[in-house]
């Protein structure tokens, strides 16, 4: 890219940190957040009054919960391009986690909105919030060679492992197959950590033989350790992975491929949420099996 130029939208536990490494590289930063408090120690960030303002921007990136809020958000910027369209060749990049269907309809409205001048790129993100925070981001993009091609220093500024999975909407179905396997892996962890107590066997123990053999994973590396401790202090609302288990579900549907662990999780991550733990961190899996447990025991 030759303009170091991007807007910014959303600065929660994930998107300020990213936005902060982008600063860090160089480039100029003007970014929108609902609440005043995300700007609080953020260097290098031009804050600005609303999404529209970010209209000449050549890249703006949107990393809000969910799709809905992200058509929100960008509901005045289109209003501003239908207006006036943006330059050709400016670009939407979506780094949520979002439906890969639904960011294809998006992508056509930001096509017509803008006059056929501005594209949307899905590039989704796992790692978490260290990896936000370090800068070692997986970053799996739906986007035309070109685009890819365009965005790679941007989205190197933030990850490590940075690859085109193919067009519009590749990105957000390559999250999904991530979110199966980080949701799947943790409840496994987490029944294991329940059969392993309620037996008189120290969780902590069992986790560090499980490290040493087949069952290692980055899983087991970083949510092992809260599993263990019963720590749920939120590093990312356990509520998003049962609506990313919901993308999985869709889209397995839509090829016909059956996805019955994804099926089975999908449950307990709905189970999870009618007890009211769905804005703890993922960890808090462990709490909501613990939970099941206690309710059978009352019947």
């Amino acid at each position: 890219m030759t303009s170091k130029r991007v807007g910014f939208v959303g600065l929660g536990l994930m998107g300020a940190p990213m936005a902060a490494n982008i600063a860090k590289a160089g480039w100029v930063v003007r970014a929108w957040n609902r609440s005043d408090s995300a700007f609080e120690g953020l260097a290098g960030i031009n804050r600005v009054g609303s999404v529209a303002e970010l209209r000449d921007e050549p890249t703006i990136v949107f990393m809000l919960p969910d799709l809905p809020f992200i058509e929100e958000a960008a509901t005045h910027l289109l209003d501003a391009w239908r207006s006036e369209p943006p330059k050709p060749g400016t670009v939407v990049v979506v780094m949520s986690s979002v439906s890969p269907t639904e960011v294809q309809r998006f992508g056509e409205r930001v096509h017509q909105a803008s006059g056929g001048n501005a594209v949307v790129v899905d590039a989704p993100v796992s790692g978490g919030t260290t990896g936000a925070e370090n800068g070692s981001l997986a970053i799996m993009a739906g986007a035309s060679e070109a685009d890819f091609e365009r965005l790679q220093p941007l989205f190197e500024t933030m990850g490590t492992t940075v690859r085109r999975m193919g067009l519009l909407g590749s990105g957000s179905l390559a999250k999904a197959c991530n979110q199966l396997i980080v949701g799947t892996t943790t409840a496994a962890l987490a029944e294991a950590a329940e059969l392993a107590e309620r037996s008189g066997m120290d969780v902590a123990a069992l986790y560090e033989v499980l490290a040493g053999g087949l069952a290692a994973s980055r899983v087991l590396e970083i949510v092992g350790p809260r599993l263990a401790a019963k720590d749920y202090t939120p590093t990312g609302p356990a509520k998003f992975m049962h609506k990313d288990l919901a993308f999985v579900v869709q889209s397995a549907e839509s090829v016909g491929s059956p996805v019955p662990i994804g099926s089975a999780a999908i449950q307990l991550y709905g189970e999870l949420k009618r007890q009211g733990l769905g804005d703890q961190d993922l960890a808090v899996v462990r709490q909501a099996i613990a939970n099941l447990a206690m309710s059978s025991a009352a019947n």
